[in-house]
């Protein structure tokens, strides 16, 4: 008996043998008899052909190798969206509650928790109840009868129906048109048919905030298109796409407060100039999309763009970027709170990753977190110290002066350095002793003489000590365990400097070198239990 085939075959996504493909071809292969089906896989290496078969091309693949012939019984062509709900949850008539576990949907950083099969069983029985449903991997390819959704998900918020057989958008409006307050909606790694005209601004999706898109092969041009129809969406995770270009979204997007573009390779950072203007958006993941370089041209140095003015969260993991420059310009970033940087060429500059650090931060004023782990208010103080005595002779050369009337750095010099100024003005200009010639770096040249104070103990005399520069927090408390005779773990460190008196530094993180703080010969280590 011949397998039924479902009207509109081709372009459907089936499943055979557990793999993903599409349909492409649907008729007579001679000279064999019966009806085929000419699929293109998803991994091209289950295909044997282009889609051509003894001289004659049926369909054509991207893949010289990527498609097949299979025979309909052999396609499983899916389910609708409530039968994978009843047998996802255990509520067809025929099935008992048998499995336990808790599904999640993860997007972004968010977690949303679905019902799992052995949670409150009475719930499960009850689908509209039912608030978070997953149907991932259930094979889903359609809405199924009209109204029999909403009928019976009456309090549904939250959708996973990722990694199904979900061939168009039309079939996620179906579904989606019968949940009356959906929020959260994924629908990644499903190969979806975009529309290829604007969609009106309807109502199926008033009250979506979050928007999962991974891998379903949209462009730019089509977000834009559907985009009229989202009008409260706030995050959406465009994530391994087919996102190269970009262009301006007016009048739609402009509530959205996260934007995951990461896995598209954008043609250069000069496409971000296309989204800057997004006046809600807080998070911009862009890792491993191909940018070598970022700049705001709006302003000049010292200025704060009016690019991204609500940009809090910016990622650029992964990417080209290999001049210091695209690091200079993140400083006008009005809003910039939290910076990942990981793997990319800029830093390849300074083998020391901690002086990488410090030239980040010095260079971002605003700046609280950088990759991943908080800049404290004594980290900021040091790199910025720091970088203001490291680059002073050239300061100085360029035409840098502690006179303000005689102070006119060349613009080279700010372009390299322009928060340098900013740095002059913070903490004053540098001092000609702090500035000159380094000595080689020697072991004696090195060493910190250093004083060693118990403020709490005026019995115990000061002691002066010769300490490596390198050396840890956690072995300079072990060195004191052994002078003073204190249980190290119990050690609270801080240190005064000779050129700022009254103010107390904490040496906080025992996995830094002393040199991380900027204590310099001459200063005192307190040293409290």
């Amino acid at each position: 008996m011949a397998a039924r085939l479902p009207p509109g075959a081709v372009g459907r996504r089936v499943l055979c043998g557990g793999q993903f493909a599409t349909v492409r071809y649907v008729g007579s292969v001679p000279p064999t008899a019966g009806i085929w089906l000419g699929v293109e896989w998803d991994d091209p290496q289950r295909g044997k052909h282009d889609g051509t078969y003894e001289g004659t091309q049926y369909f054509k693949c991207r893949h010289p190798r990527g498609g097949s012939f299979i025979r309909p019984n052999k396609a499983n062509f899916g389910v609708d969206f409530l039968t994978a709900v009843k047998d996802r949850y255990g509520l067809n008539d025929e099935q008992d509650v048998q499995h336990g576990a808790q599904d999640t949907l993860v997007v972004g950083k968010k977690t949303v928790e679905f019902v799992g099969m052995d949670s409150i069983t009475e719930q499960q029985r009850q689908l509209n109840r039912l608030v978070d449903i997953s149907v991932r991997g259930c094979a889903v390819s359609h809405a199924g009868p009209t109204e029999e959704i909403s009928r019976t998900c009456t309090n549904v918020r939250h959708i996973d129906v990722s990694k199904n057989l979900v061939s168009s958008w039309e079939t996620v409006t179906a579904i989606a048109s019968q949940v009356q307050n959906l929020e959260t909606l994924d629908v990644s790694e499903n190969k979806i048919t975009f529309p290829s005209t604007s969609t009106s601004g309807s109502s199926i999706f008033s009250k979506l905030r979050i928007l999962a898109l991974y891998q379903t092969e949209i462009t730019w041009t089509e977000v834009l298109l559907c985009a009229p129809g989202w009008p409260v969406l706030e995050e959406l995770y465009l994530m391994s796409n087919n996102i190269t270009v970009l262009e301006r979204p007016d009048n739609v997007l402009q509530t959205l407060k996260l934007l995951d573009l990461s896995d598209n390779q954008l043609l250069d950072g000069d496409q971000l100039h296309l989204i800057a203007h997004l006046p809600r958006l807080e998070h911009l993941l862009l890792r491993n999309t191909g940018i070598s370089s970022i700049h705001f041209p709006d302003v000049g140095f010292g200025c704060k763009t009016k690019m991204f003015p609500s940009l809090k969260r910016l990622v650029i993991s992964d990417n080209k970027i290999s001049q210091w420059a695209s690091i200079n310009e993140l400083d006008k970033l009005p809003s910039l709170r939290l910076l990942l940087c990981h793997n990319n060429p800029f830093a390849d500059t300074e083998k020391n990753p901690e002086t990488l650090r410090q030239l980040i931060i010095a260079k971002i004023g605003q700046l609280e977190v950088l990759n991943k782990s908080e800049i404290l208010p004594a980290e900021r103080k040091g790199a910025e110290l720091d970088y203001r005595k490291i680059f002073g002779n050239d300061w100085l050369a360029a035409g840098g002066n502690s006179n303000p009337d005689k102070n006119k750095p060349s613009e080279e010099f700010l372009a390299a350095h322009p928060r340098y100024p900013s740095l002059c003005l913070k903490y004053g200009a540098p001092e000609e002793g702090e500035l000159k010639g380094r000595q080689p770096l020697t072991l004696k040249n090195q060493l910190l003489t250093l004083t060693i104070k118990c403020p709490e103990k005026p019995e115990q005399k000061p002691v002066e000590k010769k300490l490596p520069e390198s050396m840890t927090i956690q072995r300079v408390k072990g060195l004191l365990y052994r002078l003073l005779k204190i249980p190290g773990s119990e050690l609270k460190l801080s240190y005064e400097s000779s050129k700022l008196e009254g103010k107390e530094v904490e040496l906080d993180n025992d996995l830094k070198p002393l040199q991380f703080y900027s204590i310099e010969n001459g200063d005192c280590v307190l040293v409290r239990w």
